[in-house]
C-alpha cells in the first residue's frame, strides 16, 4: 500500500464513520496497521471508534446516583442489601463492570467466596482491563488461601495500574502468608512510596516485625498507623500483644483498655484482655462482653471470641457450669469457622506411617559442617511443657530458641506425606534449606531449638534428613494435655481438633500410636520428658536434660523463669514464673461436665 494509497483508505474509513458504519472504518484502519503498526492516524481513529459513547456508557451502567447509593450501603455495612440489589441489577445492566465488582466485593464481604470469584470474572470478561477487579480477586485468593494466585492477580493490576498502592500491600500479606517475610517488607516499602499515609501498611510492616521478633519495631509501626489513623484498633491491640509478648503485661493491658475506649464492640481483644487479668464481680468489662454476646448483630467470629473471654471471666468467679457451657459454644464455633473435619487429620497420620514404612532405608551421606549449628526438635502435644522446655535449654549459653518453626512443614511436608518421592536428592535438599535457615537465627550458636509441636509427624524425616538432631519429646498427663487443649483458644489455624471434647481425644490417641510407632522404628534416637516429673523433680530431670543434649551443665537452666527471649505461644505467662507442679490437675474441678469424655485415656 502506497502513502496515496493509505491517505485513500484513511478517508474511506472517516467516510464510514460519517455514514454510521463502523465495522466498515474498523476495517479500513485495520487494513492500514496491518502494514503499517506505527500510523498514528490509523491508531487512533481505531481508539475513537473503540471508546463507548456517553449514551452507551448510560446504558451499560446505572446512573451515578444508583452506583452512590450501593456504595453507601456498603460502607455501612449493609452487605446483605448490597448483594440483593447488585444481583437485580446486573439483570438490568447486565455489562456493567462497575455491577459486578461491587457484587464481589460484598459477597467478600460475607465470606462467599466462590461467588465473589465469580463476579469479579464476569467484570473482567466485560473489562479486562479493569485494574480494581484484578486486584479485588487478589484479596478474595488471599482470604482462600492461595498466595501465589494473589500475588499474579495483583502483578495485572499493577500492570494496569502502576500506583496501585493498595495491590502493593496485597502482594506483601500474600508473601508474608509464605513466610517471604523480607520480600513482604519490600512489597510494603513499595506501597508508602505511593502512599506514605496508608495506615493498613504501617499495621501489616508491624506484623510482619512481630513475626520476626522486631517488636520494637513492631510497636513503631503500629503506632505510625495510630498517627495517620487514631481509630486504627487493630493496630492498638498489635501493639498489646507485642508488649505481652515482651513480658510487659501490664502496659499490655493498658493498650488493650485503651483499644476498648475506642471501640468497645471488639471481641478479639477482650478475649486478649481476658487472659492477662483476674476478674471480680465489679469488673465493668463483664457487663460490656455479656451485652455484646446477647446483641442481635454480632458475627460468628465475634461471638466466638467472647465465648472463650466470658468462660475465663466466669472461671475467675466461680461459675463452673457457665464458665464450661461459654466453652463449650466457643469451641464449637470455632469448629465451625475452621470447618474441621477429624477425617483431615486421619488421612495424614495415616500417610506418614505409610510413607516411612516404604522409606526407612533411604539415607545419604552427609558431611557435617561445624559453622551449622544442630538442631534441637523439642515436640509432642501443644500445651504439654514444650515452651518450658524450650526456656530450660536456651538458658544454655550454647544455645539459641528460635521458637516454633514451620521450616520442616514446608519443606518436608509433601515428602513425609508420599506426595513427593523419598529420595536421596530430595532429602539433601530439605537438609540444605532447613539448615540454611536455621543458621541465620542462630546468632553464632551451635545449637538451635525448634520447638514446633507437631513436628512429630516428621521424625522420621528428622532422623533420616538430620541423624545428627535432638529430639525431645515432652509428654505430659494425656487428661490434662487434652483439657489444655480444649480450653485454648489458638491464633493458628492448624489446630482444629481441640475444638471437640471427642476430636481431641481421637486425636491424642492418634498421636500417641505414632510415637510408639517411631520409637519401634528409631529406637533410642528420641528423648523422652516426662512434665510432671520436671515439675516435681526438677534439678535432676534438667541435668539429665542437659546431658542428653551434649552440653555443659549451667545453673541458669534452673531459674527458666528469668529467660528474657520472648514467647509468643499460649504458654508466655506461665513461663515467666518459677516452675511450678499441680497445673496437670487443674481439668477436676470441670470433670463432672465433661460426660465421660476422657474416660478412654490413660491418667
Amino acid at each position: 500500500m502506497s502513502k496515496l494509497s493509505v491517505e485513500r483508505t484513511l478517508r474511506k474509513a472517516i467516510s464510514h464513520e460519517r455514514n454510521g458504519q463502523i465495522d466498515e472504518a474498523c476495517k479500513c484502519y485495520d487494513s492500514i496497521l496491518e502494514l503499517f503498526p506505527g500510523n498514528i492516524r490509523a491508531k487512533q481513529g481505531l481508539a475513537k471508534l473503540s471508546q463507548p459513547k456517553p449514551d452507551t456508557l448510560a446504558k451499560e451502567n446505572p446512573s451515578d446516583e444508583i452506583l452512590h447509593q450501593l456504595m453507601s450501603l456498603y460502607n455501612k455495612g449493609q452487605i446483605s442489601a448490597v448483594i440483593q440489589e447488585c444481583d437485580r441489577l446486573t439483570k438490568e445492566f447486565p455489562q456493567s463492570f462497575l455491577i459486578w465488582n461491587l457484587l464481589g466485593a460484598a459477597n467478600n464481604a460475607q465470606g462467599k467466596l466462590e461467588e465473589a470469584v465469580a463476579a469479579f470474572n464476569n467484570a473482567l470478561l466485560i473489562k479486562p482491563d479493569y485494574a480494581e477487579a484484578h486486584h479485588n480477586m487478589g484479596v478474595v485468593f488471599q482470604t482462600q488461601g492461595k498466595p501465589d494466585e494473589a500475588v499474579a492477580a495483583c502483578n495485572k493490576a499493577l500492570l494496569i495500574k502502576p500506583d496501585y498502592a493498595e495491590a502493593h500491600n496485597n502482594i506483601g500479606n500474600a508473601l508474608r502468608d509464605q513466610d517471604k517475610l523480607e520480600e513482604a517488607i519490600a512489597a510494603y516499602h513499595k506501597a508508602l512510596l505511593i502512599k506514605p499515609d496508608y495506615a493498613a501498611v504501617h499495621y501489616n510492616m508491624g506484623v510482619v516485625f512481630h513475626i520476626q521478633d522486631k517488636l520494637e519495631e513492631a510497636i513503631a509501626a503500629n503506632n505510625k498507623a495510630l498517627l495517620i489513623d487514631p481509630d486504627y484498633v487493630e493496630a492498638n491491640s498489635n501493639i498489646g500483644i507485642a508488649l505481652q509478648t515482651q513480658g510487659k503485661i501490664e502496659e499490655a493491658i493498658v493498650a488493650y483498655n485503651k483499644e476498648l475506649l475506642i471501640n468497645p464492640d471488639y471481641a478479639y481483644v477482650h478475649r486478649n484482655l481476658s487472659a492477662l487479668k483476674k476478674y471480680s464481680y465489679s469488673d465493668p468489662q463483664i457487663v460490656q462482653m455479656e451485652k455484646l454476646y446477647t446483641g442481635a448483630n454480632i458475627s460468628v467470629e465475634s461471638r466466638c471470641h467472647l465465648c472463650f473471654a466470658l468462660a475465663k471471666s466466669s472461671e475467675d468467679l466461680g461459675n463452673l457450669e457457665e464458665a464450661f457451657r461459654y466453652l463449650k459454644e466457643g469451641n464449637a464455633l470455632r469448629k465451625k469457622i475452621l470447618n474441621y473435619d477429624i477425617v483431615q487429620d486421619e488421612e495424614i497420620f495415616s500417610r506418614i506411617k505409610e510413607t516411612a514404612n516404604s522409606s526407612k532405608d533411604v539415607s545419604f551421606d552427609f558431611s557435617r559442617d561445624k559453622s551449622i549449628p544442630t538442631p534441637i526438635m523439642i515436640l509432642g502435644m501443644p500445651r504439654s511443657g514444650t515452651t518450658l522446655v524450650e526456656q530450660i535449654i536456651s538458658n544454655q549459653s550454647e544455645v539459641t530458641a528460635s521458637g516454633e518453626l514451620e521450616f520442616l512443614k514446608i519443606f518436608g511436608s509433601s515428602i513425609a506425606e508420599g506426595k513427593v518421592e523419598v529420595s536421596e536428592g530430595n532429602l539433601k535438599r530439605i537438609r540444605n534449606q532447613y539448615l540454611s535457615e536455621i543458621k541465620k537465627l542462630s546468632a553464632g550458636r551451635p545449637f538451635v531449638t525448634d520447638k514446633m509441636p507437631n513436628n512429630f509427624f516428621y521424625i522420621g524425616l528428622i532422623c533420616s534428613a538430620f541423624p545428627e538432631a535432638k529430639i525431645i519429646h515432652v509428654k505430659r498427663n494425656s487428661v490434662a494435655t487434652c483439657w489444655s487443649n480444649y480450653k485454648q483458644y489458638f491464633e493458628a489455624k492448624g489446630w482444629g481438633y481441640s475444638y471437640d471434647l471427642l476430636d481431641v481425644v481421637h486425636y491424642y490417641q492418634m498421636y500417641q500410636e505414632l510415637m510408639l510407632f517411631w520409637d519401634k522404628h528409631y529406637p533410642g534416637k528420641i528423648y523422652h520428658l516426662d512434665y510432671e516429673q520436671l515439675t516435681t523433680d526438677q534439678e535432676s530431670e534438667t541435668k539429665e536434660l542437659i546431658q542428653y543434649l551434649g552440653v555443659n551443665w549451667e545453673d541458669a537452666c534452673l531459674y527458666p523463669e528469668e529467660n528474657k527471649r520472648y514467647v509468643k505461644t499460649a504458654s508466655n505467662l506461665q513461663v515467666r514464673k518459677k516452675v511450678y507442679k499441680g497445673s496437670s490437675g487443674q481439668w477436676r474441678k470441670f470433670e463432672k461436665y465433661l460426660n465421660g469424655a476422657f474416660d478412654e485415656l490413660p491418667n
